[in-house]
């Protein structure tokens, strides 16, 4: 068997790679034993490497290359990351280019187009097999035979209002997810059917976003958007299968009374699809199997909760086993269950009172689960190996900070990438029971303590029995007989913390050059509490976490280089939120802040996240109202900068302006930017104004010099 070029150098690559300025990438398991690794020289050229676990050196695995798409192509052609798809062998792509799609394989290196249509393909997916691309056009659903360019259209009634197989902009956004680029279809393991979501907006109101500029510059023009906000009517959703055999749809039964139908999942033997629905509050989750010949359904998991359920996105299905395998927080954390098909529960599987990531692997030759937890720390994340029936639980790693870990297919090694606050990263092999067997890379320099960062972790206790988990960043020359101004870096939002024991850069900030702490902690509903943390939220968004953060200022002031005086805070989305809260529910204790991209009233965002929490607003107006910046508004005295992008689909520009109009009345003194073109994030030459401004708005507010 011969070797790949690139494997021969691997003897040098080995002996210099302690000193590489970065790690080796993980390109991932080629089979049980065999893995590729990525290593860049200092001309950041990359070469890839096969290694043998089993025999810890150079394999022999006969494997060509991994070359780009684009590099092969005919000139004029490249291969997008977003609206292209490749096949299940990795030998070809198919691609939108100008409005059509277009097919290469890297063993013909011909480009041959597949659609010549006025109107736009989307979401292109290779069946299984390979031999067919199904993709949307005009919110309808269609399948082209590679072999033939047969093209057949799957349904009919997609409209402005009517959508298959896309996704309406709220299940895009808040349950199917951004990654999915609004796609909702899903081959069978067999290539031979099409499971798709078919959306109704006609009852859900429209939201208008204004374009400053037209195609003439002289007239701007309307985005309509189906927009529900808190109370608002939601898509009718149904679930479909197309039976490409005899060209027939069955459609699956549901419960009426659930509100929301999604994460639609086919069992890797194709027998089974899985689908499951939350009702309108959120708080009753119920998984079904569907029968694919008539549509009826059968439910095989239910969960309710006192305050809400998050969808089951982490679904084992066993192969050897009867059933599946979820992950729920029921019992105040995240753990494992195991389900048989008839929907009870066999066993659950693990009972820790710390957070469950996901599983990694699942070996049912020797009954064992690998799966990734935070430990006893809740600010790390570690492999863990149990029985399934949940005996025998061992953690198999133990470096105190965040293991990044991939284990391979037999589950007899694994892959460990690692980094701390202090440690800017390793890469281990390990075998199953936690040994090192070969370490790959190392970087030994930290570039925040090189260039005189200190990065200190700590926990702030709260009057109520919280350990807030925080960390700072000091800046070079730091003197602790000095006083320094404190900037709050926070998203905010419930199980969305911000301190994880993990490598960060720092010193590409200019703002430590002007001699201030950078300052973030987790408040009580960042999940890392357990679900008994994030029930504070309940109802109440905007009250507990600004509370615990008060008790961080607090805390903060007891240091004798903290100047209480000059308390600042900064955050986008959920932070600019938190920040418009600090600064007015919270405006003896903080300074400062820059709001980006705000919701600043739970009334004017979508539905689907607001009420998880919040309720309907005709069932918590007092929660809504206290959760509301414009209730606080009166109590600001301090200087806060307003950003936003002027077309953002996700949080309205309105939010902002209600802000806006809401500090004139109180006769409030701000500051104000909107970035024309941009939508929930700022980019490109307006991101570089917008990181100028805030650096100029902290040297105002604190009086840098």
């Amino acid at each position: 068997m011969k070797k790949n070029i690139l494997v021969v150098i691997f003897s040098f690559l080995t002996i210099s790679i302690f000193s590489q300025s970065t790690l080796p990438r993980f390109n991932g398991w080629l089979d049980d034993e065999n893995f590729i690794l990525e290593i860049k020289n200092k001309k950041n050229e990359s070469s890839q490497i096969i290694y043998n676990a089993k025999s810890i050196k150079e394999s022999d695995y006969d494997v060509a290359p991994s070359v780009s798409f684009s590099s092969l192509m005919p000139e004029g052609f490249s291969a997008p990351r977003r609206g292209s798809h490749v096949s299940a062998d990795e030998t070809s792509i198919v691609f939108s280019k100008d409005n059509n799609l277009y097919f290469f394989s890297k063993t013909d290196k011909n480009i041959r187009q597949l659609t010549a249509n006025r109107s736009k393909e989307n979401n292109p997916r290779f069946s299984p097999d390979g031999k067919k691309v199904a993709f949307t056009r005009n919110h309808n659903l269609f399948v082209v035979e590679l072999e033939t360019g047969l093209e057949k259209q799957l349904t009919t009634d997609g409209s402005d209002l009517i959508y298959n197989g896309w996704a309406s902009w709220v299940y895009y956004e808040e349950i199917l997810g951004r990654s999915s680029n609004y796609r909702a279809f899903y081959w069978s393991p067999d290539s031979d059917q099409i499971a798709f979501m078919h959306f109704d907006d006609t009852e859900v109101p429209n939201f208008p976003i204004y374009h400053h500029e037209g195609e003439d510059r002289s007239h701007g023009y309307l985005e309509m958007t189906s927009y529900p906000k808190s109370g608002d009517s939601n898509p009718e959703v149904e679930l479909g299968v197309y039976n490409l055999n005899n060209n027939t749809i069955t459609w699956a039964s549901k419960n009426e009374e659930l509100e929301y139908l999604a994460m639609v999942k086919w069992s890797p033997n194709g027998e089974r699809l899985l689908f499951q629905q939350l009702s309108r509050d959120q708080d009753v989750l119920e998984m079904y199997k569907m029968d694919l010949d008539k549509g009826n359904i059968q439910m095989v998991y239910q969960e309710k909760q006192k305050t809400w359920i998050d969808w089951l996105n982490n679904i084992y299905f066993l192969n050897k086993s009867d059933g599946f395998i979820v992950q729920s927080d029921r019992d105040g954390w995240s753990n494992l269950y195991h389900y048989n098909w008839e929907g009870k529960l066999v066993n659950q599987i693990t009972k820790n009172d710390f957070r469950t990531y996901g599983i990694s692997k699942v070996d049912e030759v020797n009954n064992k689960i690998y799966f990734n937890a935070t430990g006893k720390s809740s600010v790390e994340s570690h492999l863990f190996v149990v029985n399934m029936n949940g005996q025998n639980q061992e953690q198999l790693t133990h470096t105190s900070g965040w293991h990044r870990v991939t284990v391979s297919p037999s589950c007899d090694y694994f892959i460990d990438q690692f980094s701390s606050f202090n440690n800017s990263g390793e890469m281990k092999l390990f075998n199953s029971k936690g040994k090192v067997i070969k370490e790959l890379g190392e970087l030994k320099k930290d570039i925040n303590q090189e260039k005189g960062f200190k990065v200190e972790f700590f926990t702030i206790p709260s009057t109520d029995g919280f350990d807030l988990p925080a960390f700072w960043v000091l800046p070079p020359n730091f003197d602790k007989d000095k006083k320094y101004p404190v900037i709050f870096d926070i998203y905010g939002g419930p199980d969305a913390g911000g301190v994880y024991n993990r490598f960060r850069n720092y010193t590409w900030d200019p703002i430590y050059e002007e001699g201030v702490i950078r300052f973030t902690v987790d408040h009580r509903g960042s999940g890392k509490f357990g679900k008994k943390g994030l029930d504070y939220l309940h109802r109440s968004l905007g009250e507990w976490e600004i509370h615990d953060y008060i008790e961080a200022v607090k805390w903060l002031e007891e240091k004798s280089f903290v100047n209480g005086d000059k308390i600042g805070i900064q955050g986008s989305s959920y932070g600019g939120y938190m920040t418009g809260m600090a600064l007015t529910l919270g405006a003896d204790y903080f300074n400062c802040g820059i709001a980006a991209l705000s919701v600043t009233d739970w009334r004017l965002y979508d539905n689907v996240y607001t009420e998880r929490y919040m309720d309907e607003p005709r069932n918590n107006k007092e929660g809504y109202d206290y959760g509301s910046v414009l209730t606080h508004v009166d109590k600001l005295k301090g200087k806060l900068l307003i950003t936003h992008g002027a077309i953002d689909d996700n949080v309205h520009l309105q939010n902002s302006m209600q802000l806006i109009s809401k500090l004139q009345d109180e006769g409030k003194e701000f500051e104000l930017m909107i970035y024309p073109g941009n939508r929930h994030g700022i980019r490109g030459a307006k991101g570089r104004h917008n990181q100028q401004l805030g650096l100029n708005f902290w040297r105002k507010c604190f009086d840098l010099k």
